[in-house]
């Protein structure tokens, strides 16, 4: 070891490569794992991020909307740097940069003077304020000090400024994301209500979902049913729009008229519902129309499940065009059926795309062998198990509620699979495992494109598939001997 000047430091502890070498392969065996489950104080590397990262993505959804942080710098740069890497596309948001002196006097000062000038620089349509750890800690008041802003002029008495608390040391960002879209649509619809006045519109709610692609998806397919619709919280231009050397701060999101208008649709639909319970059971109690929660549409079953629960609330028939690709998802699948069944899965993430992977990987014959949630709950357990229990390739498959991914390396290593899939940062112990890693979660750092491709309906279906199969053929022409170097696989 050398420092800048190129002079040699003495190490403090000298440990000798037998010593390492024998942690090395401690940390891989059985003794390890029981000690690593039954720690409870630590946490290593869980697969969720925070509240305000959440609760940033939601209102980046919407047309016109500055994400606003309530509390310091480097807070906000941590959120905004977290969607650059995961999308590759700017995340832009501001921060009123709270200090020392805000965390003993309190961020009144700070907010009022942030959304003075953030009015005056961005010329935003709407601020949508959300907290970090140091206000929630203090106790700040969102609403006193708003409503103070509105009164001495930093914000125009007509701009809607929803606000959500979002302290980063409880919950993960699926929580962030359902206080944050709560706060807008309250705020949007507020008065808005007509009797008797319907849009004729379904009100779509992705959920927590950080792929574009899902949400063209969801557009594509509504656009071939002839429904027309009013998807809350849009992020499809927001973190995909065109490279025409202009850049725009505020690009796609859902409309704030429509937004408004949401309230008079004919139904609402939530394809996320463990990310946005609190919101649903409010539009439940304050929209027209009918209320539908369904799983998020991946695989066969639940894609179908969506298809039909449209099909059923507009009165219209499932289009030929849909009945056909659904025909090409099953011959995929079909097509691809024997480079996956019987291979053992370790799936993590959140528990709306945990619902989607287990349900796909049953459908194909593989094995959903360990299911980690970090943040798991009674409800989403349950939901899991009876999908195992209700496919025999479901059988010896176990799920680990409230485990991070030290504990799913622990069972990689200990307990083999053929692959994960999850978000970047189960890389390390795919590595250690020498398995393929499928990155079909959020945040993925290390690729490119992936947020592009959805991962929802039968166009999802192809493309998971064609991933998986086509990465174990590889595999199998990487280390096959040159007598079973096959052209055709």
């Amino acid at each position: 070891m050398a420092n800048l000047l190129g002079l040699e430091v003495k190490k403090i502890v000298e440990t000798p490569p037998e010593e390492i070498e024998r942690v090395k392969n401690w940390i891989n065996s059985e003794e390890y794992k029981e000690q690593n489950f039954a720690r409870q104080a630590l946490v290593i590397n869980p697969a969720h991020a925070c509240q305000p990262l959440g609760a940033q993505l939601a209102a980046h959804g919407f047309e016109g909307t500055l994400p606003f942080v309530h509390g310091s710098q480097g807070c906000a740069s941590y959120y905004r740097s977290t969607l650059n890497r995961h999308f590759r596309e700017p995340a832009p948001a501001v921060s009123d940069a709270m200090t020392e002196d805000g965390a003993v006097f309190g961020g009144q000062n700070n907010l009022h003077e942030g959304l003075e000038n953030a009015v005056a620089l961005y010329k935003p349509k709407m601020i949508a304020v959300f907290t970090s750890c140091m206000p929630e800690v203090i106790g700040d008041d969102l609403t006193a000090f708003i409503k103070n802003a509105r009164t001495k002029g930093h914000v125009p008495k007509d701009m809607p400024v929803p606000f959500a608390n979002t302290p980063s040391f409880n919950g993960t960002h699926i929580h962030g994301y359902d206080s944050m879209l709560l706060s807008i649509l309250q705020n949007l619809t507020e008065g808005k209500q007509v009797e008797g006045r319907c849009t004729g519109k379904l009100n779509l709610i992705a959920g927590c979902d950080f792929n574009t692609g899902d949400y063209r998806e969801y557009k594509r397919i509504l656009k071939e049913f002839g429904v027309p619709v009013t998807v809350l919280a849009d992020i499809a231009d927001s973190f995909d729009s065109p490279c025409n050397g202009t850049y725009n701060i505020y690009a796609g999101g859902t409309p704030l008229e429509d937004a408004a208008d949401s309230i008079n649709g004919k139904a609402t639909m939530t394809l996320g519902p463990y990310a946005t319970p609190k919101t649903f059971s409010w539009i439940k109690d304050n929209y027209a129309g009918k209320h539908v929660s369904l799983p998020m549409p991946m695989g066969i079953e639940k894609t179908d499940a969506m298809i039909m629960k449209i099909a059923e609330l507009f009165g219209k028939e499932v289009p030929e065009t849909l009945k056909n690709e659904r025909g090409r998802a099953v011959d995929a699948m079909t097509d691809a059926q024997q480079y996956m069944h019987g291979k053992k899965f370790a799936v993590y993430g959140d528990p709306d795309y945990l619902v989607g992977y287990v349900s796909f990987l049953l459908e194909m014959g593989a094995h959903p062998y360990h299911i980690v949630c970090s943040r798991g709950s009674k409800k989403l357990e349950k939901e899991l198990q009876g999908l195992l229990d209700g496919s025999m390739y479901g059988k010896g498959c176990k799920i680990y509620m409230n485990k991070d991914l030290w504990h799913l390396r622990s069972l990689v290593m200990t307990d083999p699979v053929d692959a994960m899939i999850g978000d970047s940062h189960g890389k390390f112990a795919a590595r250690d495992a020498n398995i393929p890693l499928f990155r079909f979660g959020f945040p993925v750092f290390d690729r490119v494109n992936m947020h592009r491709y959805p991962r929802i309906g039968y166009q999802g279906v192809i493309y998971m598939v064609s991933q998986i199969c086509n990465k174990f053929l590889d595999i199998k022409d990487e280390t096959c001997e040159d007598r079973f170097f096959e052209l055709m696989r």
